[in-house]
């Protein structure tokens, strides 16, 4: 499985960006999605996940009614808009993909198997 994400950049605080991550190789395996951040200095912080069948979704409290995570099985891909950005929203995002279907409810980094290169998103104030 390889995951590719995009859609990162400079933005004010108040703004918005849209972050895509495409999925390749073997799909059938992906059982949840997730996007995770890190902010210099600090730990990878889960953001949001997405499961492929249910479209169930959770976000972190940090971002819910800012945030929203979206998945196309036909395009085998996910997209996080982030709205109403703020500075401390500042981080490399990665997207991520879990295969095993025991890992509720997907918030810790451990759970996933396959991680994309990240993408920078820089909010200034």
């Amino acid at each position: 499985v390889q995951l590719q994400a995009c859609g990162g950049g400079l933005v004010q605080a108040g703004g918005s960006l849209r972050l895509s991550c495409a999925v390749s190789g073997v799909i059938y395996s992906s059982y949840v999605m997730g996007w995770f951040r890190q902010a210099p200095g600090k730990e990878h912080e889960f953001v949001a996940r997405v499961t492929w069948r249910s479209n169930k979704k959770d976000y972190a409290d940090s971002v819910k009614g800012r945030f929203t995570i979206s998945r196309d099985s036909a395009k085998h891909s996910v997209d996080l808009q982030l709205n109403r950005l703020k500075p401390e929203d500042t981080a490399v995002y990665y997207c991520a993909t879990a295969t095993s279907s025991s890992g509720w409810p997907y918030s810790g980094r451990n759970n996933y198997d396959y991680w994309g290169q990240g993408t920078q998103v820089t909010v200034s104030s």
